[in-house]
């Protein structure tokens, strides 16, 4: 009768396995110094802006204290020092272009006035890097030719043929129509200039808000770095192979319209055939400036609208033939340009891209939005190497707490606690087994694990 008794009161209790709580922080190779701090880390990812008046709303103050007054409160970062070096940059392309000061001083009042005025400063700052470029852009014809490097000739047609076993540029327009010069120059001569905006576009009214902003600074980045490398590795063009072979060049030649001409010839029109020949940069091969923002509109159009992707594609592969076709660019620098702008493009979805909502379809349907891709879990990040798969981070708790268990299991209190107690609950019948995870990092020993019988 008492075997029978002791058979109804239930399983009898095991004691744990482990008589202590273990640190899985410890099992990391990486030494501390060299991990970054996980809160600074995610910082950023977990931005989350929320509220619908606070997304998608829009400046309206015209009164410039506003800004002076963010500027003031703005706690500074390393990243910041971004704008340092747009606005050296700006300050070096005012002081090597010709004297004329009233138009200078004009030029900047205006400029500030527009970043410090909330109403225009929303669409303006976002957009600096892009002003800057251009005004980099076409004054860098004034930077002295005994501060410029030396004009490679022989590196793009030697890479050309190394990397593709031959010249595809000159293949592409040894044969030439004026359909083809037509279908070339929709892309080239046309979508080129008009893509950004159409594709900025698209993304205000369209994308997750916050997400023009991010398009602008990586549009405006991509150009200015690509600008940089033209200017401190400068390579001839193919037009150049074409027309004076592999002499050596010099600054001071003219650019030259190549395939363009034959536009200007079929429109009647000089379109193109004095602006190339006067370009600033006309030794700016390497990269493939025209490759490299197809490449960014395509990829972020892309990221926001995944279902049209093949359209972008499509669209860039058009402009890579064209630039080929039209022999302003080897193949090599259309590579070195997509790279460029698919390096700067996953710098910022990690980080600055907003995560797009596939249930909204314009920004007014935005109630918050989430910054940067989603953070990884540790079991995530770590759980192939200690076989922790099984793992889940709490939401609940604030916590850097963890608890593992059967789903059928978990409690109302345990979720609220953020942890359980290495016991069997009398109530379920199940074993449930928790491991505690502690934020420090101080030193203890793993305790040794022994069979029990049952």
């Amino acid at each position: 009768m008492r075997d029978f008794a002791s058979f109804l009161q239930g399983k009898p209790t095991l004691p744990s396995l482990w008589t202590g709580n273990i640190n899985f922080a410890k099992l990391n190779p990486i030494p501390h110094r060299y991990r970054p701090s996980r809160a600074k880390r995610n910082q950023k990812k977990r931005d989350t802006y929320n509220g619908a008046e606070d997304v998608i709303s829009l400046q309206r103050s015209l009164n410039p204290l506003v800004t002076l007054r963010k500027l003031q409160n703005h706690k500074w970062r390393l990243l910041d020092l971004q704008y340092t070096i747009l606005i050296a940059l700006i300050i070096f392309s005012l002081c090597i272009t010709p004297w004329a000061p009233l138009i200078k001083t004009i030029a900047v009042a205006g400029g500030l006035l527009l970043l410090t005025v909330p109403a225009t400063s929303q669409f303006f700052f976002p957009g600096l890097s892009i002003w800057t470029y251009l005004i980099y852009f076409f004054c860098s014809r004034f930077i002295d030719a005994k501060y410029r490097p030396h004009i490679w000739v022989r590196v793009l047609p030697a890479l050309e043929n190394v990397l593709y076993g031959a010249n595809l540029s000159n293949i592409l327009s040894a044969h030439t129509h004026p359909v083809l010069d037509i279908l070339a120059w929709i892309p080239y001569g046309l979508g080129h200039f008009g893509a950004p905006f159409i594709c900025a576009g698209f993304l205000f009214f369209f994308a997750a808000p916050k997400t023009v902003p991010v398009f602008a600074k990586c549009f405006g980045w991509l150009n200015v770095l690509g600008v940089t490398i033209q200017l401190v590795f400068p390579c001839t063009p193919p037009w150049y192979e074409s027309e004076h072979g592999l002499a050596p060049a010099a600054y001071g030649m003219q650019g030259s319209p190549a395939g363009l001409a034959r536009i200007d010839a079929i429109l009647g029109i000089d379109m193109y055939t004095t602006s190339f020949t006067t370009a600033p940069v006309p030794f700016g091969a390497f990269p493939s400036l025209h490759a490299a923002d197809a490449v960014m509109e395509a990829l972020i159009l892309s990221y926001c609208f995944p279902r049209f992707r093949p359209l972008f594609m499509i669209y860039v592969g058009w402009i890579w033939w064209a630039t080929m076709y039209l022999n302003h660019h080897y193949a090599v620098d259309l590579v070195g340009g997509s790279l460029l702008s698919a390096g700067i493009f996953y710098f910022a979805k990690a980080r600055y891209l907003p995560q797009q909502q596939a249930d909204k379809k314009t920004r007014w349907e935005y109630d918050y939005v989430e910054i940067g891709e989603q953070t990884k879990t540790f079991d995530e990040e770590y759980g192939r190497m200690y076989n922790m798969g099984y793992l889940q981070r709490r939401g609940s708790s604030s916590s850097d707490e963890w608890a593992v268990g059967s789903s059928s299991s978990y409690s109302a209190s345990s979720r609220g606690s953020g942890s359980l107690s290495p016991a069997l609950s009398d109530e379920s019948g199940r074993s449930i087994f928790s491991i505690e995870i502690r934020p420090d990092h101080e030193r203890c020993e793993i305790p040794q694990l022994t069979e029990v019988a049952v």
